[in-house]
């Protein structure tokens, strides 16, 4: 049996014809099913996010209906057709996006300061094994403890503005360390073994494999502490601010506006929606640096 020669393989270039035509008919075949596969990904996409839509449309028509038949209240319950009046009329007078923005700043100042005292406690704790066995049972009773009894210390304390930053950070902080110091110790030890053993220092360890090691433990941290925050501001505003969506909701049920409690309602809804939607973004990047390094 003779193989074939260059000259051969030339001849067959120069007429258009592989030296291999099978490669290039599986080469087809092979990317075929994966369009396909694509394709039937693509779709049960928006198949998901139109069977979201169509559910809240269609929870939006009932709770409409409802309203307008009588089976419901108005008055109790509101309707979407009235918040739309009441969203228009507060968006013209201004102080809908003030309390709003209130809300919001409380929230992003929160979650910064309970990730950073959060992460900086958890870093102390792997760094001095001395120091975790010590203030351990005391995270442990902290986290036990039911936050909304602090309120009227942090309002003592803080006064009526800080006591909402104190309120937010109150609840958030301690799952940080909890979730973070978890994390650390979940770490494979024989990277930090094989540190060791080229003579690495703890803060070498700590830069070097830790903190990059963490990222996707951070990032879940962060997503819980989205919502965790932003419940701490909301009971920080019903206890003792002048300004906020918090606020604005206890002063609708005072004054028995419930379009302005579903209002508020709404809105911490799509500031939760909005807060999440930032997290992932800044997930999905550091996931893609440390991916790249």
């Amino acid at each position: 049996m003779s193989l074939p020669s260059k000259e051969g393989s030339r001849v067959r270039e120069q007429a258009g014809t592989p030296a291999e035509p099978n490669g290039g008919k599986a080469a087809g075949m092979a990317s075929l099913p994966y369009r396909r596969y694509l394709k039937k990904q693509r779709l049960a996409f928006w198949q998901i996010v139109i069977s979201r839509l169509a559910l809240l449309a269609a929870l939006l028509a009932l709770w409409e209906i409802a309203a307008r038949l009588g089976w419901v209240d108005s008055m109790l319950t509101s309707s979407p057709s009235q918040l739309a009046g009441s969203f228009r009329e507060l968006a013209l007078e201004g102080g809908l996006w003030k309390h709003t923005w209130t809300t919001g700043l409380e929230t992003l100042i929160g979650i910064a300061a309970s990730m950073i005292a959060g992460t900086l406690i958890a870093v102390v704790f792997w760094w001095s094994t001395y120091a975790s066995r010590v203030l351990e049972p005391y995270i442990v009773v902290l986290n036990a403890l039911p936050k909304v009894a602090l309120g009227p210390i942090f309002y003592i304390w803080l006064g009526d503005r800080y006591s909402v930053y104190g309120m937010a950070v109150a609840i958030s902080v301690i799952v940080t360390i909890m979730m973070i110091e978890n994390g650390f110790k979940e770490m494979a030890r024989t990277k930090l073994k094989l540190m060791q053993s080229f003579g690495a220092t703890k803060l070498q360890m700590l830069t070097m494999v830790m903190l990059p090691a963490s990222v996707p433990n951070i990032i879940a941290t962060l997503k819980v502490n989205v919502g965790l925050t932003l419940v701490g501001v909301i009971m920080g505003e019903f206890l003792s601010s002048k300004a906020g969506l918090g606020y604005l909701i206890i002063y609708g049920g005072q004054v028995f506006q419930m379009d302005l409690v579903m209002v508020s309602i709404c809105l911490l809804a799509l500031m939760s929606v909005a807060l999440y939607g930032i997290v992932n973004g800044i997930g999905w990047l550091l996931a893609k640096k440390f991916r790249h390094d």
